[in-house]
């Protein structure tokens, strides 16, 4: 810690209630307290640390990177630091014998591995008002993805039970012309005189944009297996198609409107232009791997801690002669889960990315450990892109120049 850190404060995070503890240099514990979780609590809070000392004269230790309680520190200028959760287990070891746990014993520990430790963490620099937007759409996007695919997925299983051509009439069971089909039909004798006209009055009234005739999608309801199912139990199985329908429907519209939003934030953002410069980035996902990325370029100093932080760098085991590598699991998931999107797609259409996914490959490397390669090295020219402020160019690109002049990749040769 810097000279003129006075004290030490570590704050134990809970959803109703917080303990604080402060702790001077020599170590000693100069105060411990309980706030609430609430207005009047945190504004305490503040005036506490604001008569403790000045605020360049403490710094604060949490284990949470963000929220409300991180806001007001953060808001009220003072330096917070967080500790992962993980780092503040590992020590507690050092500060007793027993394995046991409490809140206050959790905040003297913050406190204390700050004043001991706090050159191996570094403090919190909050992010861009663009950036937390983008965040926040992007996150509760997927979000509600997440919940529509479960939803999807419960209502595919209901349909196959009693009626399964109505989950393989068109190509996905949550589309908006699926929804509309079983909002219309949630039972086979619903749709029992279904016939080319009417389906295709149907097709026509909802917008159908598909490419198959009305002939053949009735092909499809009809040669898919039938379940012999009483009429009580259709009757009922059709309520719940309708229920699962009613509640998809909203959901798949409200995702839509945010992707319109993520659309407009992403053009807004100073690095928006960085991300989308790469290959086959597309919007969704350059919005969701900013979002993760932020914009703080001091949060990352060397590309190696970016990859640590996206999960797409080993770990290594080594001790005397025994070496292991092995996927790393502590890592910001939502960021790989960006990454690697974006990897897999960006080598069906460049060259160098589809010859550094071949090679991977080649060398025995399962599909999920070779796209995890793969972003890694793509996450090596964005970092430096984006430290440089400079959109991707595959003329500069050292490694991928040599492949300019080869055929482009076909979809057969990518797969």
């Amino acid at each position: 810690m810097e000279g003129r850190i006075r004290y030490c404060v570590g704050i134990d995070w809970a959803s109703d209630k917080h303990d604080v503890c402060v702790v001077e240099a020599d170590g000693s514990v100069r105060d411990d307290f309980v706030v609430a979780h609430t207005a009047d609590g945190l504004a305490d809070l503040v005036r506490r640390l604001e008569r403790l000392a000045q605020r360049g004269a403490l710094a604060i230790s949490i284990e949470r990177p963000s929220g409300l309680l991180v806001d007001t520190l953060v808001e009220a200028g003072h330096t917070v630091v967080p500790i992962h959760p993980n780092a503040l287990k590992a020590t507690r070891p050092r500060y007793a014998a027993a394995t046991g746990k409490s809140d206050p014993g959790d905040a003297y520990i913050l406190a204390d591995v700050l004043r001991t430790d706090g050159h191996r963490f570094r403090s919190l620099r909050p992010p861009s008002d663009h950036t937390k937007a983008l965040r926040a759409a992007v996150r509760t996007r997927d979000d509600l993805v997440a919940t529509r695919v479960a939803l999807a997925n419960q209502l595919r299983s209901l349909l196959e039970t009693f009626w399964a051509g109505a989950s393989a009439i068109f190509a996905d069971v949550d589309s908006p012309i699926a929804l509309a089909f079983l909002d219309r039909y949630p039972t086979p004798d619903s749709a029992a005189r279904l016939g080319p006209k009417r389906l295709e009055r149907f097709l026509k009234t909802h917008a159908y944009s598909g490419r198959r005739s009305p002939q053949t999608l009735l092909e499809r309801l009809r040669s898919a297996p039938r379940a012999h199912a009483a009429e009580l139990e259709r009757e009922t199985k059709g309520h719940l198609v309708r229920s699962l329908v009613r509640v998809l429907s909203p959901l798949v519209v409200q995702i839509r409107q945010l992707d319109g939003l993520i659309a407009a934030l992403l053009a807004q953002h100073p690095d928006g232009a960085i991300i989308q410069s790469f290959p086959r980035s597309g919007t969704i996902n350059a919005a969701q791997i900013l979002a993760e990325l932020g914009d703080d370029r001091l949060r990352f100093p060397t590309f190696q801690q970016l990859a640590a932080e996206a999960g797409v760098a080993p770990v290594t085991y080594a001790s005397g002669k025994h070496k292991g590598v092995a996927c790393r699991f502590a890592c910001n998931k939502r960021l790989r889960r960006a990454l690697t999107t974006w990897a897999d797609n960006s080598r069906h259409s460049h060259p160098w990315a589809f010859a550094v996914y071949r090679s991977a490959r080649r060398r025995g490397c399962k599909h999920p450990h070779a796209i995890r390669i793969l972003a890694r090295s793509w996450l090596r020219v964005l970092w430096r892109c984006w430290n440089d402020h400079t959109p991707y160019d595959i003329h500069n690109h050292g490694r991928a120049r040599p492949f300019l002049e080869k055929p482009p990749i076909t979809p057969s040769a990518a797969a």
